[in-house]
């Protein structure tokens, strides 16, 4: 469906499979900083129990950096935590599949910018995938919608708020008094502070491209002004606005997008429809390496894969140990990343995967215990200081820390011996909140690699582990992993010893345990 000049736009699309449909909650507790406000309000979509969110995604020419896994791992956060509260999500995340850097890399590379794009865009799902940031409701290409763009387009020249130049649209400015809300710039400060004028075809220096000439070449689309494309700020108003409506619930990205190009989108969106484009705007801060901002030229810009694949563990654990570092600071702040801090997010989830180890060991529990009333007061407060937490501006920082209090009651009341019912019950709710999280706290492959990681003595490498994990497992190798077993056993270590009975039986050892020692029953 084309938008058509002066057209009320009807979205389109239905929930998706990754939508939530349950009950409704009429009191969304949420606060949300918006930066068009600059300040925290009550978070209230348009229709209740429903939300719709755009996500500016990426300019698909190269790999992914870390600077987008935190933006993709902020708003997939976001996500979950509405869908949580029974909200059902449409999350629509763009591809821009159509630039200069793209045309840019197919020249370089040889091959067609279609071939590029489409290239990347299977990286990125190669990476998100590994980091567990969920695939949008929809996601869609800046090409699929050139129609939706050139009747917006058309409609802005109609109204007096664009104007064409020798084959080329510029959106004009000052028509928009209200220019410059979002990033806190007055119209005149940026009128003072332009640059000298390079493209002779503008009428003032602040107006930007709606759609541009084509090059000799580079890849076309007819319009009413001839053969062109369309310029970049513009098909994210066209994708958002076919996809959600005239005025959205959130909008979000770096903050690196707020000037100029949510600022742009405000102001072409806006220009069109005469109605707000979106109720809050939530953009994520700045990655910095080493607290050195990113940088090709300086050696320092590390991209998603370089980080997965040259860390010492699996490549799954670094993924996780990623995501949880990301998740530690207020996503509003700066964040700077070292592989110090990277060991130390591994470390924090080893601390989680030790006490889940614990929970599931059945060995050590009873139901006359005296920690029963110890978990189940933690899995009260972490109920409780989690939904604060994420309430509050989605506080991710905080709530991990409501996690790790929780993980400090829970092996105290482990140490005064829990009831199997009752480590169900703290096992549910460190996974349940931990998913909200995107930290996938099941006892899985990605458990069992971890947890073994901290428990097989001499064999530390997640490099080792893996080699054992489902492998063939020499003979020598089973003999040292039952005897440090045996002494994680003689040391009450419970998680550990059972973390090593997993690893041999997924290699078809099994081991029974007598009172006079263990024995293998089948190899």
């Amino acid at each position: 469906m084309a938008l058509r000049a002066g057209q009320p736009v009807v979205a389109r699309g239905d929930p998706g499979p990754n939508a939530v449909t349950r009950r409704q909650f009429p009191d969304l507790s949420l606060k949300l900083y918006n930066t068009m406000t600059g300040t925290k309000a009550p978070f209230r979509p348009r229709t209740p129990g429903h939300v719709g969110m755009y996500v500016c995604g990426v300019t698909v020419y190269d790999l992914c950096h870390i600077g987008h896994a935190r933006s993709a791992i902020v708003f997939d956060v976001l996500r979950r935590y509405l869908e949580a509260k029974g909200l059902a999500v449409i999350y629509v995340r763009n591809f821009t599949d159509i630039d200069d850097k793209i045309i840019a890399r197919a020249a370089r590379d040889g091959i067609g910018w279609r071939d590029v794009a489409e290239r990347f865009i299977v990286e990125y799902h190669r990476d998100m995938d590994a980091l567990g940031v969920l695939r949008a409701t929809v996601e869609p290409k800046a090409t699929d919608h050139i129609p939706d763009m050139l009747a917006l387009i058309a409609g802005l020249v109609e109204k007096g708020m664009a104007y064409a130049e020798g084959g080329d649209v510029y959106y004009r400015v000052a028509g928009f008094p209200r220019y410059g809300r979002l990033s806190g710039r007055r119209l005149d400060q940026l009128q003072a502070g332009a640059r000298v004028e390079v493209d002779e075809k503008k009428h003032d220096p602040l107006d930007f491209a709606l759609w541009k000439t084509s090059k000799p070449g580079e890849p076309t689309w007819d319009s009413l002004w001839g053969p062109g494309r369309p310029g970049w700020h513009i098909e994210c108003s066209a994708m958002a606005m076919a996809h959600l409506g005239q005025t959205i619930d959130l909008h979000g990205g770096g903050q690196d997008l707020t000037f100029p190009h949510h600022e742009n989108e405000i102001a072409q969106s806006e220009g069109y429809t005469g109605m707000e484009f979106s109720r809050c705007w939530m953009h994520n801060g700045f990655v910095t390496i080493n607290e050195e901002k990113m940088s090709k030229s300086l050696g320092n810009f590390f991209t998603i894969r370089e980080i997965l694949d040259k860390s010492p563990w699996d490549r799954v654990v670094t993924a996780e140990a990623l995501r949880y570092f990301l998740l530690g600071t207020h996503y509003r702040g700066p964040i700077d990343f070292s592989d110090e801090a990277l060991r130390g997010a591994k470390a924090a989830l080893d601390g989680f995967y030790d006490l889940l180890g614990r929970l599931r060991e059945p060995e050590g529990k009873s139901e006359h215990g005296g920690g029963n009333e110890i978990a189940r007061a933690a899995i009260e407060e972490l109920e409780r200081q989690f939904a604060a937490a994420m309430d509050d501006d989605l506080n991710t920082a905080q709530a991990l820390g409501a996690l790790h209090h929780a993980r400090a009651e829970f092996n105290r009341a482990l140490g005064k011996v829990v009831s199997t019912g009752m480590a169900q019950q703290a096992e549910a709710a460190l996974t349940r909140h931990g998913q909200i999280l995107g930290l996938e706290f099941h006892a899985t492959r990605r458990g069992q690699i971890h947890e073994a990681a901290a428990h097989l003595g001499a064999r530390t490498t997640l490099e080792a582990i893996g080699t054992v994990v489902g492998g063939t497992m020499l003979d020598g190798d089973v003999a040292r992993l039952v005897e440090a077993r045996n002494a994680a056993r003689a040391r009450k270590d419970w998680a550990g010893a059972d973390v090593i009975r997993k690893q041999l039986a997924d290699a078809g050892v099994i081991l029974e345990d007598r009172p006079d020692g263990t024995t293998r029953i089948k190899r």
